[in-house]
C-alpha cells in the first residue's frame, strides 16, 4: 500500500498528468474552434473584388462616383447616381442582371433590357466589390428561390397584400406617378424577384426579412411562377389588366359589330 502511494506521489506522475490535461484541452479546442479561412479562398476573394473594382470604375463610376460614393448632376439639384455602400451584392446582381444598369440614357426609371452587357462572372465581381464597401443583402441561394419548395396559395395571399396595389393582382404591372411604373413580373426569374424584394429597386419599398421572411418570399415566387404556367380558362387575358381593357374591348368590338350590322341592314333595305 505504501509502495502504491509512493508511486502516485512520484514527480513524473504530476508532469504526465499536466501533459495529459494540456493535450485533452488542445484537442477539445481544436474540435470546437472556428476553422481559419483558407488562404487560397481569401486570395481568390481579394482578386474578385479587385476585378469588380476595375469593371466598376470603367462602366459605373461616371454616375456613381469613383469609389461608389454617389454623384450629382452639374446643377447639383439632382442625383446622377446614388451611393452604393450598403446596397449589397443582391442589388448589383438585380440591376446588372436584368440589364437595367448601366443605363443607356438618364430617365425617371431604368427599364429592363433583354440584352445583358456583362457576363455572370463580371456581375459577380462587381457585386463582390460593392459588398466589400459595407454590409448589405446577399445574392439568394438556389434553394431560397426554388418555386417548387414554396406554397403558391399562401404566396398569392402575401402578394395581394404587399404587391398587387402596384404590380396588379396578376403581376401584369401598373402605372405610377410622373412617368414611373411598376414593371410586369411575367417571365422574371425567381432570383431577381427575391433580390427586388430585398433591395427595393427604383420606386419599390424594401421588404427585408423583418417584413417578409425568406420563406414568404419563396412563396411569392411560387405564386408568380404558377401564374406564368397557368392557362386562362376564360379565353383571352387582355393583358390581365382587369375591367379597363375588358371594357375597352367590349366598346370597340361590340359597337363595331353593331355599327356593321346597322350599315348592312341599311344597305339591304335600300
Amino acid at each position: 500500500m505504501n509502495a502504491l502511494a509512493a508511486r502516485r506521489r512520484h514527480p513524473a506522475a504530476i508532469a504526465i498528468l499536466i501533459m495529459l490535461g494540456l493535450f485533452l484541452m488542445g484537442a477539445a479546442y481544436a474540435a470546437v474552434a472556428p476553422k481559419p479561412a483558407d488562404a487560397t479562398t481569401k486570395a481568390l476573394s481579394a482578386q474578385t473584388v479587385e476585378e469588380g473594382k476595375a469593371i466598376f470604375r470603367a462602366n459605373c463610376a461616371s454616375c456613381h462616383g469613383l469609389n461608389a460614393e454617389g454623384r450629382q448632376t452639374g446643377n447639383g439639384d439632382k442625383v446622377a447616381g446614388p451611393a452604393l455602400a450598403g446596397v449589397g451584392a443582391a442589388a448589383v446582381d438585380f440591376q446588372m442582371g436584368t440589364g437595367r444598369m448601366p443605363m443607356a440614357a438618364p430617365g425617371v426609371q431604368a427599364p429592363r433590357q433583354d440584352e445583358i452587357k456583362f457576363s455572370d462572372e463580371q456581375i459577380e465581381a462587381v457585386g463582390a466589390y460593392v459588398a466589400s464597401l459595407a454590409p448589405g443583402p446577399e445574392v439568394p441561394s438556389e434553394e431560397a428561390v426554388d418555386p417548387t419548395k414554396g406554397d403558391p396559395a399562401r404566396g398569392g395571399e402575401l402578394f395581394r397584400v404587399n404587391c398587387a396595389m402596384c404590380h396588379n393582382f396578376a403581376g401584369a404591372g401598373g402605372a405610377l406617378t410622373r412617368g414611373k411604373y411598376a414593371p410586369a413580373l411575367t417571365d422574371v426569374s425567381g432570383k431577381h424577384i427575391y433580390e427586388a424584394m430585398a433591395t427595393g429597386p427604383q420606386n419599390m419599398p424594401v421588404f427585408n426579412d423583418a417584413n417578409v421572411k425568406p420563406e414568404d418570399k419563396r412563396d411569392i415566387i411560387a405564386f408568380l411562377d404558377s401564374i406564368n404556367e397557368a392557362e386562362s380558362p376564360g379565353g383571352l387575358t387582355l393583358g390581365s389588366l382587369g375591367p379597363v381593357t375588358e371594357g375597352l374591348f367590349a366598346w370597340v368590338f361590340g359597337l363595331g359589330i353593331l355599327i356593321g350590322c346597322a350599315v348592312w341592314l341599311g344597305a339591304k333595305s335600300a
